[in-house]
This record gives structure tokens, C-alpha cells and sequence, in this order.
């Protein structure tokens, strides 16, 4: 390569980039002092307690600390796998309502109810410390795949 080749060829490289690491599920503690308190009741009525920040979202709460919610696509409200059910009325009638993304999503899941919501959506605040929900039974994850029209086997 000529020294002219050369030198517009290093105009036209892109320099290499990095971006950070995402940390889907990774929270950070509390300040102290305004700890918020949320319970999630799992599949089998056990209660799970934790002390968590303004901001965090149910999803990720539940996903970092193992408890056993799906959260397929990555908390983008594109599924229903990370459906809770809140168990206080006044506790759900403090919450944002939610968008329609967010309720067509809801339409999909398994044991819907009048309290119904996706654990990605739903971000503590003051508002809901002491917040309780319930875990489903079982979730659904549909696919593209479960709409095209193909007889299964």
C-alpha cells in the first residue's frame, strides 16, 4: 500500500468504542433512611421481604434476588412474564395507570386480574412502600411463532 492509499485508509477507519455492561437485575442498596419495603408472594404462598430503592423496578427487584420471575424480554413491555397481581386496591390506585403497551401485553397473561400488572413497569416509590403483590401461578410466553397460523404437533 502507497503512502497515499495508506493515509486514506486510516481517515476512513472508525475508531473502536466501547459502551457499558448492562446490569439487568443488578440494583444498588438503599440510602439510609429511605429504604422502601416491598413483599412479593411467590407460587407457593411463601413471603419474600426486601428493602429496596426509589426507582427500582419489580422486574429487576424480583431477578435480583432469585425469585422466580421470567422477565423474558428483558423488561422491554414486549411480554407478560414478569405479571404480578397487587394484592391492596389502594395500594394499585397509587400507581401510574398503566399504557396501553402495557395493557395489551397484560390482555396476554396467564390468571389476569383487576390489579394486574407487568413487574417491569411498575418503579417503587414513597407511594408504594409496603407494597405487596403476588407472583401467578404460571406465566405465558408467546412467541411470533405461536401466531403464524402453523399446526403443532
Amino acid at each position: 500500500m502507497d503512502a497515499e492509499n495508506h493515509r486514506i485508509y486510516s481517515r476512513a477507519r472508525r475508531r473502536f468504542t466501547t459502551s457499558p455492561v448492562a446490569k439487568h437485575g443488578h440494583l444498588d442498596p438503599p440510602k439510609p433512611g429511605e429504604e422502601l419495603r416491598v413483599t412479593f408472594i411467590d407460587k407457593e404462598g411463601e413471603e419474600h421481604n426486601f428493602e429496596v430503592a426509589r426507582g427500582d423496578n419489580l422486574l429487576d427487584i424480583a431477578q435480583s434476588e432469585d425469585l422466580e420471575m421470567e422477565g423474558a424480554c428483558g423488561g422491554s413491555c414486549a411480554c407478560s412474564t414478569c405479571h404480578v397481581i397487587v394484592e391492596d386496591e389502594a395500594m394499585y390506585d397509587k400507581m401510574d395507570e398503566p399504557d396501553d403497551d402495557e395493557n395489551d401485553m397484560l390482555d396476554l397473561a396467564f390468571g389476569l386480574t383487576e390489579t394486574s400488572r407487568l413487574g417491569c413497569q411498575v418503579k417503587m416509590s414513597k407511594d408504594l412502600d409496603g407494597l405487596r403483590v403476588k407472583l401467578p401461578s404460571m406465566t405465558r410466553n408467546l412467541q411470533a411463532s405461536d401466531f403464524s397460523g402453523a399446526k403443532k404437533s
